[in-house]
């Protein structure tokens, strides 16, 4: 999934006043803790640096198919935060931990054994 497929997925199905620069910085937030916490212990060389607003819109980013939906739950998540409708913000949250534990279970199931010692809840 692209930054732009992410967010134009998101804003067709959730009305909102949060610009692209704002989802962006969201994406970005998202694909760091990726990186930080699950890529990099595993010896996973990807370059990332962050998004900015000025990053094409076409960037593929880090969570493959068919765990890309994760994305769209954390957008919707950060959207009903942000907006305060916190039962909206618990299903989204819900949701997202969901689909974000069945991709952490699978990239460990299917790469080789972290490069350091982790722990892993």
């Amino acid at each position: 999934m692209t930054i732009m497929e992410a967010i134009g997925r998101v804003d067709s199905v959730k009305t909102n006043g949060y610009g692209q620069e704002e989802k962006v910085a969201w994406l970005s937030a998202l694909d760091g803790i990726v990186k930080t916490e699950l890529l990099i212990p595993y010896g996973d060389t990807t370059s990332f640096d962050g998004y900015r607003a000025d990053t094409p819109g076409d960037t593929i980013l880090l969570i493959p198919p068919p765990y890309d939906e994760i994305y769209l739950r954390y957008l919707e998540m950060q959207i009903d935060y942000a907006t305060g409708d916190y039962d909206r913000y618990n299903n989204a949250l819900a949701l997202y931990n969901t689909l974000y534990s069945a991709f952490v279970r699978w990239y460990h199931r299917t790469h080789t054994a972290p490069k350091k010692n982790l722990k892993f809840y």
